[in-house]
C-alpha cells in the first residue's frame, strides 16, 4: 500500500501515541507499504510550533526531513498540480494543510492515514 499520512497521524506514530489507531499503526510499521509525508505536514507542524500550538515539536522541528528519513518515509513534495486542484476542490473545509493533503492523496492515489472522516467528502481512501 501507499499511504500518505496526515499531520496528527504522524506526530503521534513520532509520539507512539495511544490515539493513533490499531489499524493506522499496523499499516505504517508494514515495512512493504510505501509511506509519504507531504511537504503541507512540515509546513503545518513548522507553523504551529512556531506560533505556539505545537510546543511538543521543538526536538524535530529544526530538521524534519532527517526525521522522515530517519522513518524509513518518503518526503512528499508540493507540486503546482497539487496546489491548483487543492484550490479548487469543493466544500466549506477551509484549512489549507488538509486541502493539499486530500489533493495529493486523489492525484498520487495514495491512501491518506487520517482520523477526519470529513476527508471521505472529498472521494479520497481513508484508513482509520
Amino acid at each position: 500500500m501507499r499511504l500518505l499520512l496526515d499531520t496528527r497521524a504522524f506526530l503521534w506514530w513520532l509520539a507512539g501515541e495511544s490515539a493513533l489507531s490499531p489499524a493506522a499503526r499496523k499499516a505504517i510499521g508494514d515495512g512493504k507499504n510505501t509511506i509519504f509525508v507531504s511537504a503541507a505536514s512540515a509546513w503545518e507542524i513548522s507553523t504551529k510550533y512556531r506560533i505556539g500550538k505545537l510546543p511538543g515539536v521543538a526536538s524535530i522541528v529544526g530538521d524534519l526531513g532527517a526525521v522522515i528519513a530517519d522513518q524509513g518515509f518518503t518526503d512528499l513534495p508540493i507540486s503546482l498540480y497539487h496546489a491548483q486542484v487543492a484550490g479548487t476542490l469543493p466544500g466549506v473545509h477551509r484549512d489549507p494543510f488538509d486541502r493539499i493533503l486530500v489533493a495529493q492523496a486523489l492525484l498520487e492515489k495514495l491512501l491518506l492515514v487520517s482520523n477526519e472522516q470529513q476527508f471521505e467528502a472529498f472521494g479520497v481512501s481513508r484508513l482509520w
